[in-house]
């Protein structure tokens, strides 16, 4: 196995050490205080920022190694399509094509296994993250005081920046819409004042005499 590669596993392990540790039951302060940690230290995110740019590489890795495991298949059609005496002298060839195909699928799998377990993981962390606000939420709604006040309001804030730029959405849309009533007051009100100086003026007019 190359080094990229045995470094590529290396990350597979670490993605199930991780995905463990993400799911193994532990008390809801700790989880809470381990999630707080997760998503407020620089290292973390420095190291996540890393991992974002490996998962790309990788991605590269397993687009190549699809396309060699292809190649490696139509080599073996046209081999298993000679015959005769052909074959005798093919025999180690196919023996290497076979090998080679072997180690295209092994990276195939390496490389795919390891991107979607990245995408599993990412999916678990946000499923835990909204489990620990509404949990938080309910024992709040239930009148239990929270332990750490400044703890449970930073486990909240990542599920509710959705909700406040849903509302902040809704309040410009209704702030819009109050403008243009308000200009559709002001025409209306300009056009009534208008036809009561028409009436008055005429009402007010001297009739002449004949």
């Amino acid at each position: 196995m190359t080094l990229y590669y045995s470094l590529v596993f290396a990350l597979l392990m670490f993605e199930m050490v991780v995905f463990v540790s993400l799911i193994i039951p532990m008390p809801f302060d700790l989880k809470r205080k381990l999630f707080i940690f997760i998503s407020e230290n620089p290292l973390v995110a420095k190291l996540q920022y890393g991992l974002k740019i490996t998962f790309i590489f990788i991605l590269i890795l397993f687009v190549d190694s699809v396309n060699r495991v292809y190649r490696v298949q139509v080599e073996l059609t046209q081999a298993k399509n000679q015959g005769g005496a052909a074959v005798q002298v093919a025999g180690s060839e196919r023996m290497e094509v076979q090998a080679r195909k072997f180690y295209s699928q092994r990276n195939m799998y390496l490389c795919g296994f390891t991107l979607f377990l990245s995408l599993i993981l990412n999916r678990t962390y946000m499923m835990i993250t909204d489990i620990l606000r509404l949990e938080q939420e309910v024992k709040i709604l239930k009148g239990e005081k929270p332990a750490n006040d400044e703890a449970a309001a930073k486990i909240g804030e990542a599920g509710k920046l959705n909700e406040i730029g849903t509302l902040k959405k809704k309040l410009a849309e209704k702030d819009r819409d109050i403008e243009n009533l308000k200009k559709q007051a002001k025409g209306l009100n300009d056009e009534y004042q208008r036809l009561g100086d028409q009436v008055a003026g005429q009402d007010g007019t001297p009739k002449k005499s004949k």
